[in-house]
């Protein structure tokens, strides 16, 4: 009994030891203002540091662009470093352009190990734009603008491109009503920085594409609304004089090859593919025409039906 007791107390006076202890650790927390749910909401509205969103290039080649962040910027190694382009990303797309801005718009660029440009317009009046290209020879260290046109009226079409590291062209149209327009070529022969205009084809029907395959040969096809047939012209002085080609349609094709795309040249010859146009529905709509030329461009002959892949059908 006398061991009970014992215990009994010595149990009772480790219990108020620790009442004791707690008591104290309260009292201080109290004097010191502590609030544990306080914490809770202090630490809460601690501001949190933003995540920097990553650039992420627009396709997985090695050289490629993103538009994040409304700024243009270039990379030539996957997205491991960027360039940004010093250029307002709203004059990339200005004129008649429908689309969410999310890509550039075809043809109105280059991106090359050794070259990139862009083609833009500004200006306070839609109907008096001046036409630039910016572009940088040394992977986006340095860059030059120069001007194509001192004054043009709304682009739509637009195209830039260089065939040797001097010579290039730029294609561009404007001032559209309906189906017809005025569409222009400019040359470069000394790298971009000076623009000649060549004489005008005299054509106004809307063009589908253009381009030059050397100094003196070059083409313009027109017709993107309902096409019927090829529309092709063709310059062998350099866009001084413009020309209407022939291009020979089998009957059995008649209206479904109907808009020419850019010639090239193949072996001792030239070679073009013909599409469906817009509305095209032979065979899925997407086979091609390929046609043949042995007088620079001036006539040309069907060869075969060439799947998407421009490999040959059967």
């Amino acid at each position: 009994m006398k061991n009970f007791i014992l215990g009994v107390s010595c149990f009772m006076m480790i219990a108020l030891i620790v009442a004791l202890v707690f008591y104290e650790k309260q009292t201080d927390s109290t004097k010191q203002g502590f609030d544990p749910t306080m914490e809770e909401q202090l630490l809460q509205n601690i501001p949190q540091t933003p995540q920097i969103e990553k650039l992420r290039p627009i396709n997985n080649e090695r050289i490629s662009y993103t538009l994040q962040k409304e700024q243009l910027n270039i990379t030539f190694n996957q997205g491991k470093d960027w360039q940004t382009v010093p250029i307002d990303k709203e004059l990339l797309f200005n004129g008649e352009y429908i689309g969410n801005e999310q890509q550039l718009i075809d043809g109105s660029y280059i991106l090359t190990e050794t070259r990139v440009a862009f083609l833009y317009s500004d200006g306070s009046n839609w109907e008096n734009q001046t036409i630039h290209l910016l572009y940088s020879l040394d992977q986006g260290k340095t860059w030059e603008n120069a001007t194509v046109s001192e004054q043009y009226p709304t682009i739509r079409f637009r195209k830039v491109d260089f065939v040797t590291d001097t010579f290039g062209y730029v294609i561009i149209s404007g001032d559209r009503t309906m189906s017809s327009e005025l569409s222009d070529v400019f040359l470069t022969f000394d790298g971009g920085k000076s623009w000649k205009e060549t004489t005008n084809s005299g054509v106004t029907r809307l063009i589908y594409d253009g381009g030059f395959i050397n100094e003196s040969i070059g083409f313009l096809s027109y017709g993107t609304i309902n096409p019927e047939a090829p529309d092709l012209y063709v310059t062998e002085d350099g866009g001084n004089s413009w020309h209407s080609a022939v291009v020979n349609i089998p009957e059995n094709y008649d209206r479904i090859f109907v808009s020419a795309e850019v010639p090239t040249i193949e072996g001792d010859h030239l070679a073009m593919l013909v599409n469906q146009g817009p509305n095209g529905d032979y065979l899925g709509g997407k086979v091609k025409g390929k046609f043949l030329s042995t007088d620079n461009g001036k006539t040309w002959e069907f060869s075969m039906e060439v799947n998407p892949d421009e490999t040959e059908a059967e």
